[in-house]
């Protein structure tokens, strides 16, 4: 059985202590191999073997949650304007139960007969405005006694217990003055039954829109693709069609100003193409035949016709959403600490909730005081504010790095990359472009230049090393016994002959003796990598092939540096050639001639010296040094095994980028420390006012404030987290 994963949407999650115990809860069922619980995107990440996705939705309902079904668009936002409609009503409903309820004590005028004259009309009225209100927050209620039955209590549960508990005392209350006894009119609280339910709602609901907010960077990379596509038909005709209906190998059209609609190779046409929301590159790219394309690129003029190639899950735009959800759904060790607190968060608060009622009673406060500091010490709690603390930050980075075409394959990227002391590069397409020429040709053999070259070509179009670039087939050939020689070079047969193509340890491998000194030094002088052709132990030729210098590589190495940190160049080239690259861009420290295993041993030997190393490749051969840096870089254009092995991938090739990241995860990590900060010195400051440890010196607090000192608390927590979105890189 192979293993599956699926990324499910949940409802009924209103705070970490949900997140964290549905996360617990999964985690703990059979054929479940991991679930992450992202509590902002209202997601669940579960990998499971020998299950179906029913029986996955049955765990979740199990611990008293939902599941929405399959998680497709992060764009998903519910309408709010009812629920904007609702608050406005209720909110006058609740100015005016505090009118009425307080009005004696300023001597203001009375409105009909709801004054303490009246106890009977008062308690009347305040009665069956808490019954709407409950009916208003029955959700609250029913999701905090759901999550106490599955043993998963939560900030619901608590509002349930302030709410219940003051409204049956009240309830009481008003029994006792239909029967007669008014002085109870002074001992009602239906108004903090609806106070709590009240800014309980308001405050989920400015922290919604907030969420909302966060996502925004996130919603953009699913936004921009369009609705239709044009299918090309015999005799020129030209079909709408939707998304849904394009096939692979379809011939699509996009003209001037239009956007592609899939992913595509360029069949015929030339345009400018803006691929800006994709890579964070500004500047359009030229698109002509044989081009790749990507969904959403805006065609700036000309007319291309391209054929359809990746559609849905397999389409670029898909699986970077995918990357940017499992980001945002892997948690950094910082936010499984907070999750853990938060788990233990609700029940001490209970705890302590319960306490403050005793002691009141035994220090001789009469019930409904000790209801009340009961009440408040439930509702003042804020396991909200520690629990959006990170994930919140989390979200608003990760946009921010899809904004400059930075995306993380590992949640822990954000925490760690402020670290980064130390970056060690690739040279060949990863410094360069990896786009090599020819630059010259030392021929031994008896075969002309173009004829050994078209051999070389041929051998190498079956390689996917960055040299393969300088050579293009003239006649193709049939190659077989093709073989790959880590750090060394190729080799294959044509026409029953074996020819070896690869670097100066080619020569040490097959025991060949290098005569060849005086052209090689010059090929190395003007700065070449140098393949060299073997046919039966004889050198055919030496061939020059140089590479370019990627743009803005300078700016980079040079802003390196003035930070402090340390750059190394780690490349399988030789080393003449390799320093001829390095003090054109100003890197001092170079390794060449490095084998994949001495690329991951130079790695780990930096980390044992206490650095915090930063590794950027994009081929095969820097695949097992990705593997083991502290954070792994890979450009976009580098091979399949690259991408895979690393954490982060530069959409657009531009280590640049990695001073972004650096500052992002700087500054989002300065932000969880104020956001974890303010929640727990809320906490710790709150909770005993809460429960009456001042008192004496006349500092105490009622539901009321309690939930708004609550919501505060929250809010305080989103509005500091969304400064991220005002960086400026």
């Amino acid at each position: 059985m192979f293993m599956k994963k699926i990324v499910l949407k949940i409802s009924g999650m209103t705070c970490s202590a949900c997140s964290s115990g549905l996360e617990k809860y999964l985690n703990k069922q059979k054929g479940i191999i991991r679930a992450s619980v992202n509590l902002v995107l209202s997601i669940a990440s579960v990998e499971y073997q020998g299950l179906s996705i029913k029986e996955i939705e049955k765990y979740i309902e199990n611990a008293g949650f939902k599941s929405a079904g399959e998680f497709k668009n992060i764009s998903e936002v519910e309408n709010k304007k009812p629920e904007k409609i609702k608050l406005i009503v209720l909110g006058i409903l609740i100015i005016l139960m505090m009118y009425v309820g307080m009005n004696h004590m300023f001597n203001l005028p009375n409105v009909l007969l709801l004054n303490h004259n009246h106890p009977i009309i008062l308690a009347s009225f305040m009665f069956i405005v808490a019954i709407i209100f409950l009916i208003y927050g029955f959700d609250i209620i029913k999701n905090g006694w759901k999550n106490l039955i599955h043993l998963i209590p939560n900030m619901d549960t608590l509002v349930m217990f302030s709410v219940v508990c003051s409204f049956l005392y009240s309830l009481y209350g008003f029994i006792e003055i239909i029967l007669g006894n008014t002085e109870f009119v002074h001992n009602l609280y239906f108004e903090s039954t609806c106070m709590i339910i009240y800014f309980i709602k308001l405050g989920r609901f400015i922290e919604d829109i907030s969420k909302d907010k966060t996502k925004s960077a996130l919603s953009n990379l699913v936004q921009i693709t369009p609705d239709y596509a044009i299918l090309k038909k015999k005799k020129s005709k030209e079909i709408k069609l939707t998304i849904d209906e394009v096939k692979p190998g379809d011939i699509l059209i996009s003209k001037s100003g239009e956007k592609i609609a899939v992913d595509g190779i360029v069949d015929s046409g030339k345009s400018y193409v803006d691929e800006s929301f994709i890579t964070g590159e500004s500047k359009p790219v030229l698109k002509n035949k044989g081009s790749k394309v990507i969904a959403g690129s805006i065609l700036y003029d000309g007319y291309l016709e391209y054929k359809a190639t990746d559609i849905g899950k397999n389409s670029t735009i898909s699986k970077i959403i995918e990357i940017v959800i499992n980001a945002t759904s892997n948690k950094s060790k910082i936010q499984r600490i907070t999750d853990k607190i938060s788990g233990y968060f609700v029940p001490i608060i209970f705890i302590i909730a319960l306490i403050t009622f005793i002691v009141h009673l035994f220090i001789n406060s009469s019930f409904s005081e000790s209801l009340i500091y009961f009440v408040t010490v439930l509702v003042v709690a804020c396991p909200c504010a520690i629990g959006l603390a990170v994930p919140l930050v989390v979200v608003i980075s990760n946009g921010l790095c899809a904004q400059k075409g930075i995306f993380l394959k590992n949640g822990d990227v954000i925490e760690t990359a402020r670290n980064i002391n130390t970056i060690v590069f690739d040279k060949t397409g990863t410094l360069t472009n990896g786009k090599l020429n020819i630059d010259k040709v030392f021929n031994y053999s008896s075969r002309s230049n173009q004829e050994l070259l078209n051999i070389v070509s041929n051998i190498e179009s079956l390689s996917n090393h960055p040299i393969s670039t300088a050579f293009s087939i003239e006649q193709k050939l049939d190659v077989s016994n093709y073989e790959a020689m880590s750090g060394i070079g190729i080799k294959g047969s044509i026409n029953n002959k074996t020819y070896y193509l690869g670097n100066a340890k080619l020569l040490e491998k097959l025991k060949i003796r290098n005569n060849y000194a005086d052209d090689y030094s010059k090929l190395i002088n003007l700065g070449c990598s140098i393949v060299f052709v073997v046919e039966n132990k004889k050198v055919l030729a030496l061939i020059g092939v140089r590479d370019t210098i990627r743009k803005d590589v300078k700016k980079a190495i040079k802003e390196f540096n003035k930070n402090n940190i340390d750059v190394y160049m780690l490349t399988g080239d030789n080393h003449i050639t390799a320093e001829v690259i390095a003090r054109e861009l100003g890197i001092k420290n170079v390794f060449a001639n490095s084998l994949p295993q001495d690329k991951d041993k130079f790695i780990k030997d930096l980390i044992n010296d206490g650095k915090f190393v930063a590794m950027t490749g994009d081929g095969i051969n820097d695949a097992p040094a990705l593997k083991c840096a502290s954070v792994a870089i890979s450009i976009n254009d580098g091979t399949d095994i690259a991408i895979d092995s690393a954490d982060v991938i530069l959409m657009n090739n531009d280590i640049n980028n990695i001073i972004d990241l650096i500052k992002i995860s700087k500054k989002s990590y300065k932000i969880i420390k104020q956001n974890l900060f303010w929640a727990f010195l809320y906490n710790m400051c709150m909770i005993p006012i809460a429960a009456g440890a001042f008192s004496y010196y006349g500092i105490s607090m009622s539901p009321m404030i309690g939930s708004i000192a609550m919501v505060i608390s929250s809010i305080t927590v989103v509005l500091n987290s969304l400064r991220l979105r005002r960086i400026k890189i």
